[in-house]
């Protein structure tokens, strides 16, 4: 199938690693070119070296997104090195894990920067570009939590709910413009951030990762934890030509584990 976005130039947040990593790699399979960005130096320069090698035009440059002013200096990095940006995908860890009962200020704040905000500040400085040329893919990875909240997890809840709203209410907003603005929510997908998760829920109810994850996948009507690469994939349609006329939704990739319909 053929994507069109070979010649694209695309923006990738949160990309050394699992689902962002993963889409930094489909869209370069498919000939975009890619800037990538994440806080570990290290991991970092080991993607953009690997989509290097495989055969892709790649920049990138390590931030935390959380500090003010460094969206900001991603996006002219990103553009000068791109000449642009086409497609943006905003991606970002998680927040810390914990209840309402311990959770400070500082923690919803920061969950609010990391997650909200980083996604308002990358989307706002790609913005002008896409409207110029009158062509935009902005894609939102979140979290089927906001479907369907996950205990244990009440600042991913929270803010990855916001970004959601924020994607919907920009698509009515950009639309006419060319531009389509989307979310996709992973379930449950084998990366770094669900072991630790496994690791805290394990710890908190007094169980084991193995039996965790035994109910997890049990939770799964498709019985498996999902992959990064099959989260990569929506995101890749969504940010193509194939998925030119899918505006302001939220995609979940669970496997059906969330029960809402919509």
């Amino acid at each position: 199938m053929d994507y069109q976005i070979k010649g694209r130039r695309a923006l990738v947040a949160g990309s050394s690693a699992g689902i962002g990593k993963a889409c930094a790699a489909a869209l370069a399979r498919e000939g975009a070119d890619v800037f990538l960005v994440a806080r570990n130096e290290q991991t970092l320069a080991e993607a953009a070296e690997e989509l290097r090698e495989a055969g892709g035009r790649v920049g990138s440059l390590a931030v935390d997104l959380s500090i003010d002013g460094e969206c900001e200096r991603v996006v002219a990095a990103a553009s000068s090195f791109l000449g642009g940006i086409d497609i943006l995908v905003n991606n970002a860890g998680g927040p810390k894990p914990g209840t309402f009962a311990t959770l400070e200020d500082d923690d919803w704040l920061r969950a609010f920067k990391l997650n909200l905000m980083s996604a308002v500040r990358l989307t706002r400085g790609s913005l002008p570009g896409m409207i110029e040329q009158r062509w935009g893919r902005i894609v939102n990875i979140t979290s089927t939590s906001i479907k369907q909240p996950i205990d244990g997890l009440m600042l991913s809840n929270a803010m990855r709910m916001a970004v959601a709203g924020f994607a919907k209410t920009l698509s009515n907003e950009v639309g006419p413009f060319g531009i389509t603005v989307n979310t996709v929510a992973p379930g449950f997908t084998d990366t770094g951030r669900l072991a630790q998760i496994a690791e805290n829920t394990a710890a908190r109810e007094g169980s084991t990762i193995e039996a965790l994850q035994e109910r997890w996948r049990g939770e799964v009507p498709l019985r498996r934890i999902g992959k990064a690469d099959e989260v990569a994939a929506a995101v890749l349609f969504l940010a193509s030509e194939a998925g030119s006329y899918v505006n302001g939704v939220v995609l979940a990739v669970d496997g059906g584990r969330t029960k809402s319909s919509l």
